[in-house]
């Protein structure tokens, strides 16, 4: 037993010191630029504040319970990009600062004076102007690699409900809308984030209207929104759509949930927003504990929790493209376990049976998918062998449990697989083959964190993978000690059906279509034997991978609270495509029986490892 337990001990440490190796980050956008209003506003106007007002008004430039931030900068932050002013207002005019935020509060869609229409935010550069500066200043090509935020209508809104625009004036500027996504879409864009306007009439201020007043802003926006929403559908323009107008509802209707205790006044008092400061705050938490700034704008809580929301909907359809990835990894090791039975030539012709139990891990790092998990799995087969050649069927269930990290939930897998084999072996080398199907079955628990509350939007998918490989190799050596090349080919196609998340009405709750992923990994390589007595057979295999199908460059999802959303798109998971595996084992008797144990484990694979540990017992019938 001594001899048994140190080869053991062994593999396991090789195998978890490999899967214990460092994962390297990977960013979603190279950029994020934004166009918009003083929702967005990251401090458009802090040069002109500091010359006009006084330098200490640097800190409260933007429309919030300054200094906190609005969403747009906690966006960047979460995926290290900028979001600071791209303009200042000066008191000589407009400048360009370098930066990637250009929005401006009192901004319109259409080019015409902001609102209100007085200094300062009478200079807000529109929308239209925005995005022809941007242009303009990249040849007209938008980079496709960035995600961009078109946001606005709101102040479109407050001239209509100042009796200074026509009702279909004001549905134009959602049109007009339309048209800059258009715009982007043309010069290059893949990606452009599109919120919808927010309940005003949920705001202080649209309460202050009283209940027909406040209704009737409710209805104005959600014109607005159908709009916008049906002509982007129209149009055929992919965006990836934020539910700001549900959303609103949704804290409004609950606020102790999100941790709010006050969404009815503003948390500056009678101050404005753009110049608040601790100094004006009803409470000295107020910039945690108000939803609201002033009459309309949201205080730094509230715009976190509108980051929180716009991350959830981007990296939801990244998650959920983690699925076939997990089932690919698990496929590779059902696969491997098979042609293990096939590695030695059965000592004589006869039948015999095999059951397998095996150990899976799957580690990925933040930025790249950011999973871990693992699970176990159990394979029984029986085998004919006759002359140099063998055949056999096999059968097995798997069950894996894997964690999304960062507080993002979880997803179970199950796979049910039924497969053949064959093999034949000459004089040093030999060959084998196989093919499998497997059942596949997947259970979605993801979380959404949006302050103090945590929502989980549950799913089911079903699916399966077809696999089908190939190994060979050559053995040198006639004594204790043999080694020889081994090379292998896999392919799976792997289909995972689409499905919807539960609490379709929610803001934060996405549908998915199906997912159809192709893989083919070769492997080529050396492997090792060792013979020294009767009792234990040591042996290890280290090969070099390479995936040879390309990842899928885009995941994609369906925001269920959106009527008229469109599929949108997000940058998919990019899983490194080279890599090594060694594998460590043993193969001895026990108890009577043949038996093998041993581990793998992934090494110099960028972002994460996979490894796995495995004990197999067989004999002749």
């Amino acid at each position: 037993m001594t001899v048994s337990r140190r080869p053991l001990r062994t593999v396991l440490a090789a195998a978890l010191a490999l899967a214990a190796a460092p994962a390297l980050a990977q960013d979603a956008f190279s950029q994020t630029v934004f166009f918009g209003d003083s929702l967005t506003d990251s401090g458009f106007y802090q040069t002109f504040l500091v010359e006009n007002v006084d330098p200490s008004a640097a800190v409260v430039a933007r429309f919030t319970t300054n200094p906190g931030l609005v969403w747009a900068q906690f966006l960047a932050d979460y995926y290290g990009t900028d979001a600071s002013a791209a303009l200042q207002l000066t008191s000589t005019g407009v400048a360009a600062t370098g930066g990637d935020n250009f929005a401006a509060g009192g901004a319109t869609i259409a080019p015409g004076p902001g609102f209100p229409p007085q200094i300062p935010t009478q200079f807000a550069p529109s929308l239209t102007t925005q995005v022809g500066i941007y242009l303009a200043a990249n040849g007209g090509q938008a980079n496709p690699d960035a995600l961009y935020t078109v946001w606005g209508g709101a102040n479109d809104l407050f001239f209509h409900l100042n009796s200074a625009t026509t009702q279909a004036q004001f549905l134009g500027a959602a049109a007009a809308e339309v048209g800059l996504v258009a715009t982007l879409t043309s010069a290059g864009a893949q990606y452009i984030m599109v919120p919808n306007m927010p309940d005003v009439g949920a705001t202080p201020f649209g309460l202050s209207l009283g209940a027909t007043g406040s209704a009737g802003v409710t209805a104005l926006v959600s014109a607005y929104n159908q709009t916008l929403f049906g002509g982007l559908q129209s149009a055929g323009l992919r965006v990836i759509p934020l539910d700001t107008f549900h959303f609103m509802q949704e804290i409004v209707a609950n606020p102790g949930l999100y941790g709010f205790t006050n969404v009815t006044t503003p948390a500056c008092g009678l101050a404005p927003a753009l110049g608040c400061s601790p100094a004006n705050f009803a409470t000295p938490d107020a910039d945690r504990t108000y939803a609201f700034a002033d009459g309309v704008h949201p205080s730094t809580a509230a715009h976190e929790m509108l980051a929180q929301l716009a991350v959830s909907v981007i990296e939801a359809p990244r998650q959920m493209a983690v699925l076939p990835h997990a089932e690919a990894v698990v496929g590779r090791a059902r696969a491997e376990r098979v042609a293990a039975q096939l590695a030695q030539k059965p000592e004589a012709d006869g039948m015999r049976w095999w059951a397998d139990v095996r150990g899976d891990s799957q580690r990925y790092g933040e930025d790249v998918s950011n999973y871990d998990g693992g699970g176990a799995s159990l394979m029984a087969g029986v085998d004919w062998t006759r002359g140099n050649l063998v055949y056999g069927a096999f059968a097995g269930y798997g069950r894996q449990g894997m964690d999304w990290g960062q507080r993002r939930g979880s997803f179970d897998q199950t796979d049910a697989s039924l497969g053949g084999f064959a093999g034949w072996y000459g004089a040093r080398a030999w060959v084998n083959g196989q093919v499998s199907y497997s059942w596949l079955g997947f259970d979605s628990d993801r979380d959404v964190q949006l302050g103090a509350a945590t929502r989980t939007h549950s799913g089911s998918a079903d699916g399966s993978n077809l696999s089908v490989g190939v190994s060979g190799g050559w053995t040198f050596g006639d004594g204790a000690f043999r080694h020889g090349p081994v090379a292998s080919l896999l392919s799976q196609q792997i289909d995972i059906d689409g499905f919807a998340e539960s609490d379709p009405t929610l803001s934060t709750s996405l549908a998915y279509p199906e997912q159809n992923v192709d893989s083919l990994i070769g492997s080529l390589g050396w492997q090792f034997s060792y013979t020294p007595s009767d009792r234990i057979h040591p042996y290890a295999r280290v090969t070099f991978d390479h995936e040879f199908e390309d990842p899928a460059a885009q995941a994609f999802a369906v925001a269920q609270s959106i009527p008229g959303s469109l599929p949108y798109a997000v940058p998919g998971q990019d899983f490194d495509r080279d890599y090594g595996t060694l594998l460590l084992g043993a193969r001895t008797r026990l108890l009577g029986l043949d038996a093998n144990v041993g581990a793998s484990a992934t090494f110099a694979q960028e972002g994460g490892n996979d490894a796995g540990v495995f004990v197999t017992v067989g004999n002749r019938f």
